[in-house]
């Protein structure tokens, strides 16, 4: 991880972290990196996307380089058009699951994988030094909306069955997916009902999507639904509702479709990538089902890499990422949610008895702060640390860490004693705040 960049690309608050300027310079450090490459730029709703889309273009043809503007597109399908146009570089201006004041800016190399950390200081040392190219030819610009329809395509052959029959609630979190998740899904035989699904960049993730899956439970009750899909302002980001309203998290799904695959002989070795956040008692199932579970750093790029290294087929995180490498390059809510109607399509039986495993309980907290790094090197921060992991050790844990894209200390503590869980947590809010203070 850069100075600049975090576990999911850079983002901050716009011309305030994140500014035009920056935006010029990333445009055109990847002028620099490949000589006049062509970048493919795709975005959410909201309401500074044109504005950092330019800035990333105006630097980037000032290098020279060729652009082409694809409107709204998810994350997964600005990496997948990549590879599909043979683009040099895909640009996402998107801040996630962030509110509407939130931008950012996410960067795909020509295979359609988001760059890793090596190459992602590699652009940071072109604008931290003021490199620039001013290429003596300016390169061009255009937009061609119609890319997206590649996309759709691609996620609608993904699909084994029809959904005929299928009534699937999906809320689009007023973000990328508010055209083309409700399309694909009807386009399937799905009976969809949309909520969120309109451009309004301004309330873009506010009470909805992927982030408060309980508005998804209440739809799926009233509309007595098969299923329902929450994504996030991206929309790379999965959470799920099963017909009895039960809310299905990214750990979860991931433990369905490993199953699922492996009844299949399509899980390689018959093992999946998680986190260090990743439930335990995911993790426990799987190992009853005949699957293992690798565990790597919070952030999606490291769950490809592990998967890349080890040639495995599917891994994700407890958020709602969910990779499944042997169909695309990175974490893509749509398609997720495809394979999880397939599942009970296929299995011919509800989605509740299909995601039947419950997670031990999780008590998650965060703490804003004025400087998480020195907070997380606090020796006071590491003593607690070590004593309340010894409390837990062999039937839990505590995990502190910084956020990758946000000045905040995320707190989780999990074990089959939810009260444990919250004292421990109510804790460590404390601490941290008391250290923030000093510091």
């Amino acid at each position: 991880m850069g100075l600049f960049f975090g576990t999911d690309g850079l983002r901050g608050k716009v011309n305030e972290d994140l500014t035009f300027d920056i935006a010029y310079k990333i445009g055109n450090a990847l002028s620099i990196l490949k000589e006049n490459p062509t970048i493919l730029i795709g975005s959410d709703t909201r309401v500074s996307n044109t504005y950092l889309t330019l800035g990333v273009a105006s630097g980037a043809m000032s290098g020279g380089a060729k652009v082409i503007d694809a409107g709204i597109v998810p994350t997964a399908g600005v990496a997948f058009l990549t590879r599909e146009i043979k683009a040099d570089y895909g640009v996402v201006i998107s801040a996630s699951h962030n509110s509407g004041e939130y931008n950012g800016i996410k960067v795909f190399n020509s295979d359609g994988y988001k760059l890793g950390d090596k190459e992602e200081e590699r652009i940071e040392r072109c604008f931290i030094h003021e490199k620039t190219n001013d290429f003596p030819n300016i390169g061009t610009f255009e937009q061609d909306f119609t890319l997206i329809k590649q996309y759709r395509n691609f996620l609608i052959n993904s699909s084994e069955n029809s959904l005929e029959g299928k009534t699937i609630v999906l809320d689009c979190a007023f973000g990328a997916a508010h055209r083309i998740a409700p399309e694909v899904f009807r386009k399937l035989g799905a009976n969809v009902i949309a909520a969120n699904a309109v451009y309004d960049g301004l309330n873009i993730n506010n009470g909805c999507g992927a982030l408060y899956p309980e508005n998804l439970v209440r739809r799926v009750y009233r509309y007595k639904a098969d299923m329902g899909f929450a994504f996030d302002g991206d929309a790379d980001r999965l959470i799920a509702v099963d017909e009895n309203g039960r809310i299905i998290d990214g750990d979860m799904i991931i433990y369905g479709i490993a199953k699922y695959l492996k009844s299949k002989n399509m899980l390689k070795n018959d093992t999946v990538v998680g986190t260090s956040h990743t439930n335990m008692a995911i993790e426990d199932n799987l190992k009853n089902n005949g699957i293992s579970m690798i565990r790597t750093d919070i952030g999606d790029k490291y769950v490809l890499a592990k998967l890349l290294e080890k040639n495995l087929s599917l891994g994700g995180e407890q958020s709602g990422h969910i990779i499944l490498k042997d169909i695309a390059t990175t974490g893509d809510g749509i398609l997720s949610a495809i394979m999880v109607a397939n599942m009970v399509i296929n299995e011919n039986r509800p989605l509740s008895s299909i995601i039947d495993v419950v997670p031990y309980p999780q008590t998650n907290k965060n703490v804003i702060v004025g400087d998480k790094f020195r907070i997380m090197n606090s020796e006071e921060l590491s003593k607690e640390i070590v004593k309340y992991n010894g409390e837990l050790e062999g039937k839990g844990r505590l995990m502190i860490r910084a956020s990758g894209t946000e000045p905040k200390i995320r707190i989780m503590v999990e074990s089959k004693d939810k009260t444990l869980n919250d004292s421990i947590a109510n804790s460590m809010v404390s601490l941290i705040k008391n250290i923030n203070e000093e510091v």
